[in-house]
């Protein structure tokens, strides 16, 4: 019965999301591929908006009926007029759509297995969707309070409608990862050009491996911040003669993106100040409707950011949070000498040939230089990719200097000195370099085309056959690198989803369940943990994390090895005795001690007198 509500709220979120996308298209006249990213940004947006306000379902659900409201009013409308329901496609977007769906369903077959997942991502929204309200400093369960969340309130939207499933999330974290991939190809004006489209597919498709490292198939941000950006730009450059449309659509996209991560502003800032840059060159003549759309643009984008900041002043006042320099003190406790050897391995990070953000700063330094070089001699055009190389890579430099300030001043110790996070961080600017790139190389490849469309009738469009035939060749070998490149990237996620029952997560989740509880009230009893050390799963803290989120419990331990001497002590402490692996050692101890056949699962800790009693209990 679950099921089938779910399935049925499902239908109507879709039918919702499409009557906010008709009113969108209908109302603003906005390109298609710009409308979805725009729908879920701005539901994101209202969705945490909500939660500040201390109304997050009620809010959700306005939002979820608005939509279906709008989507009956346009069905009614069409039908008055007469008008037949027709849909048609172009073949681009036939293809993306078809490649998105599969991946999709991909993903839909994933679970969570990433570490910061039941750290903090996975987490803070089962906590949300317990309670349908935003963490409070009495949340034990959450570590990190401080973490904006942006991506968690569309996610709580979507599953708190669709199920709380871990492939639910991640299928509500792959539409806004997908929507913004689809407002990029937005960039291209000549739609009847499919080279652009191949092209940009062929460049667009690289990023995914600078994304290796956390792939999709997670709830991690570090992915969502850069192709956000990336979307903000390729808006503001398609309506760079409608400055005031520019400004509607960006909004809610830099207003989520300052809210998505708290370095989430960097990434909002570079697209706004590309938003300035653009209003100042192309300005006709000073209009002050236009100056205070951008003005209330940048102002309008902020306000999550300052609610969230508001939030954490006011409701949080008091909690040290990570990576918080103001208790953490200047230097995080940290001497010169210690300083010095961040610095040096930072610097060695930075500049290591082997790793894959510093092959994709050199492959994409060389192919835009060559591309330029090729540009000025061979085609005989002035491209403006060689001005867009420098501009990201003084975004790139100062960055870079602004992770490792992170690293000096405000990480913790033990973290900095082993630069930890350092692969995704330097990941997220390079898909943005990486990126950045492409969109410009489509668009100074766009200008090259010798006739512009419409110029002349659709069969001479090309100045020679021979030009054709390299048209068309380039469309194949687009096409080819770009599908292989995709193909591996699905083999990868399907790879995961099949590798699933070998990992921590799925082992934890057949002895414990997930386990949900009415009003979000926590399981405050005392759960030891028992499992090897593989991968330093124990030692690092995972198994008590994942062994968190799905027992819903804050207090939870993690053992290794059991010492004879200590055993009874030892148990005293908790009341749950919870099994993930055993061994050869601890069961001779439990069967000698406690009389039991040692087997995974969960048993209950009592005292008999000044005996420690285990007993098997189920799930």
């Amino acid at each position: 019965m679950l099921i089938v509500l779910h399935f049925v709220m499902g239908v109507l979120l879709i039918f919702s999301f499409l009557g906010y996308m008709q009113f969108v298209r209908k109302a603003l006249s906005l390109r298609w591929e710009f409308i979805p990213v725009f729908v879920f940004s701005s539901i994101a947006c209202l969705v945490f908006l909500s939660g500040l306000a201390g109304q997050l379902f009620t809010g959700s659900l306005v939002i979820l009926i608005a939509g279906l409201l709008l989507y009956g009013g346009m069905l009614f409308l069409r039908l008055r007029r007469g008008a037949s329901l027709r849909m048609s496609f172009s073949i681009f977007q036939f293809s993306f759509l078809a490649g998105t769906f599969v991946f999709l369903l991909v993903l839909f077959q994933n679970q969570l297995t990433h570490y910061d997942n039941f750290s903090h991502w996975a987490i803070v929204l089962k906590q949300m969707l317990s309670t349908d309200a935003f963490p409070t400093p009495d949340s034990n369960l959450i570590d990190f309070k401080n973490y904006p969340l942006g991506t968690s309130s569309f996610i709580y939207y979507v599953c708190r409608f669709m199920g709380h499933s871990q492939s639910v999330m991640l299928l509500a974290q792959g539409l806004l990862i997908f929507s913004c991939f689809y407002a990029m190809f937005g960039i291209v004006s000549e739609k009847k050009r499919f080279l652009l489209y191949a092209f940009l597919g062929l460049g667009l498709s690289t990023l995914s491996f600078f994304n290796l490292t956390i792939r999709i198939t997670n709830l991690l941000v570090d992915f969502l911040l850069p192709i956000y950006a990336l979307a903000i730009l390729a808006v503001i450059y398609q309506y760079r003669n409608e400055i005031k449309k520019a400004c509607i659509v960006v909004l809610p996209l830099a207003g989520l993106l300052n809210i998505i991560k708290s370095t989430g502003i960097i990434f909002a800032a570079i697209g706004l100040i590309f938003l300035v840059y653009t209003w100042l060159k192309h300005k006709q003549k000073f209009e002050w409707k236009t100056a205070l759309a951008v003005v209330g643009t940048i102002c309008g984008a902020l306000i999550p950011y300052f609610g969230w900041s508001w939030r954490m002043a006011t409701v949080f006042q008091g909690i040290d949070n990570k990576f918080d320099v103001a208790t953490s003190g200047i230097q995080a406790g940290k001497t010169p000498e210690q300083m010095q050897e961040i610095l040096w391995t930072f610097l060695k990070a930075s500049t290591d040939l082997t790793t894959r953000p510093v092959i994709g700063i050199v492959i994409f330094q060389l192919i835009a230089i060559a591309a330029s070089v090729f540009a000025i001699v061979v085609l005989k055009k002035k491209w403006n990719l060689w001005k867009a190389l420098i501009a990201l890579d003084v975004v790139l430099l100062l960055y870079y200097a602004g992770i490792l300030a992170l690293y000096l001043f405000s990480m913790p110790l033990d973290e900095a000195i082993v630069l930890a996070g350092f692969e995704r961080y330097a990941s997220s600017i390079v898909v943005l370099f990486a990126g950045g790139l492409v969109l410009c190389a489509a668009i100074d490849l766009e200008r090259s085309f010798h006739y512009r469309i419409g110029e002349v009738p659709d069969y001479q469009s090309f100045k020679t056959v021979e030009t054709k035939g390299h048209y068309q060749k380039g469309i194949i070998g687009c096409i080819a690198v770009a599908a292989t490149i995709l193909l591996s990237e699905y083999n990868g996620i399907v790879s995961i989803a099949q590798s699933y029952d070998t990992t921590l997560p799925y082992k934890i989740h057949a002895v414990t369940g997930d386990r949900w509880y009415p009003g979000g009230q926590e399981d405050n009893n005392r759960y030891l943990f028992y499992a090897s050390d593989r991968d330093q799963q124990v030692t690092n803290y995972y198994m008590q994390y994942v062994g968190k989120y799905f027992l819903y419990a804050p207090h939870v331990d993690g053992i290794v090895l059991f010492y004879e001497d200590n055993m009874d002590n030892l148990l005293s402490g908790y009341d749950y005795l919870v099994v993930v692996e055993t061994d050869l050692n601890a069961k001779w101890l439990l069967k000698k001690h406690y009389g039991i056949d040692m087997q995974e699962g969960i048993y209950k800790i009592t005292r008999s007198g000044e005996q420690i009693v285990l007993t098997l209990t189920k799930v």
